[in-house]
């Protein structure tokens, strides 16, 4: 992901592409939170950055990203909204604000600290989760201090214990732990550990300050996206039946494993708080095998970026760098820019998470703000 924004140039892109959206759930449709605000604190990588790196780091971004929804660009990677979009959508609650964005923020429903290119590891590196937390606990001892001042409008303590708190990181540590000379499986298996440790440590720290309810996305699989296939191999014996990169999603199904065991372990531990694992991989992956069941026609080609078929990525000409192309209609495709999801993609996975059928325990995702006993 890294890779992807920090090349990013600025274009100008007249076509507008209307994607035709799955339905939510039911649910989601007609139960939105009563009596209480929905407030929503999101940490994770580009995934769900809402804008956060293009306030922090200045990046440019331009059309064709957002030519979907917003007509414009917002910092998204992605032609239009994001998975954590949707789900504010099924609150009917505003898209959150990036916490680093200095104009026009509207924190009344939360602030998203996610930011493009971020990892678990190392550390103390901007903006790795640990800093996110950082940033987090800075927000709310502000918020705690004006109002011991007498201001109005900000969070007090029972705002922040009610809230709801995603994660969603990961997907940048195992790409990190395949990269280089002496990258690969096995130092992904390796790296994953830590990676665990990173992301538990936070929900401590999260817990420590109050946060009771959690909402966690396992990582996607890696080996499906058309960054990873585009790379230089000698044979086809790691593609699996869908045309995926086996070795990739093999680290990526270790790595949520070891998630969904941290999820129960701190379970059981935290005897106050509920933690929903969610399975965004088996969403993905069924997604790609599937993917003229939803509509889709290229599940492993990305829709910007440079090369043709069957990938349509090269990782020294990247979208909205020099020379790249972009499809038409983005609704036929499942990748945007070789890394990313469409927005017609992004649609259909928040649809089978609000449905909870791939969510441990089996809530809606309103549950935080619907005084549901759990």
């Amino acid at each position: 992901m890294r890779s992807v924004y920090t090349q990013r140039l600025s274009m100008t892109l007249t076509m507008l592409v209307l994607v035709t959206m799955m339905p939510l759930s039911l649910h989601q449709a007609e139960a939105v939170c009563t009596g209480r605000n929905p407030v929503v604190f999101n940490f994770g990588d580009s995934n769900s950055d809402t804008g956060g790196v293009a306030a922090g780091l200045g990046n440019l971004f331009s059309l064709p990203d957002g030519r979907v929804f917003f007509r414009r660009a917002t910092g998204r990677l992605c032609d239009g909204r994001l998975i954590i979009d949707f789900l504010c959508e099924s609150l009917n609650t505003t898209y959150l604000s990036p916490y680093l964005e200095a104009l026009g923020s509207n924190f009344s429903n939360g602030a998203n600290f996610a930011i493009s290119g971020s990892s678990t590891l190392p550390r103390n590196v901007p903006f790795a989760l640990y800093i996110q937390m950082e940033q987090f606990l800075h927000f709310r001892s502000r918020n705690l201090e004006l109002i011991d001042q007498g201001a109005t409008g900000f969070f007090g303590v029972e705002a922040f214990t009610n809230a709801l708190y995603t994660i969603d990181i990961g997907q940048n540590d195992l790409s990190a732990a395949f990269s280089g000379p002496n990258g690969g499986y096995q130092q992904a298996l390796e790296r994953i550990p830590l990676v665990i440790g990173e992301i538990k440590s936070a929900i401590k720290t999260l817990h420590d300050n109050g946060a009771r309810k959690f909402w966690v996305h396992n990582t996607g699989p890696l080996g499906c996206l058309p960054q990873k296939l585009a790379l230089p191999r000698t044979n086809n014996s790691d593609l699996d039946a869908y045309g995926c990169l086996s070795t990739y999603n093999n680290a990526a199904r270790e790595f949520n494993c070891r998630l969904s065991t941290l999820v129960d372990v701190l379970t059981s531990e935290l005897k106050d708080a509920t933690i929903v694992y969610n399975d965004i991989f088996s969403i993905k992956y069924d997604i790609i095998a599937n993917y003229t069941k939803y509509g889709f026609e290229y599940p492993l080609t990305a829709c910007c970026g440079y090369g043709g078929p069957p990938y349509n990525y090269n990782q020294n000409i990247l979208c909205l760098g020099t020379g790249y192309s972009v499809c038409t209609d983005g609704s036929k495709y499942i990748s945007w820019d070789g890394v990313h999801y469409t927005e017609a993609a992004n649609s259909i996975v928040a649809s089978n998470i609000l449905s909870t059928d791939y969510s441990k325990p089996s809530v809606y995702f309103d549950f935080f703000c619907q005084g549901i006993p759990l």
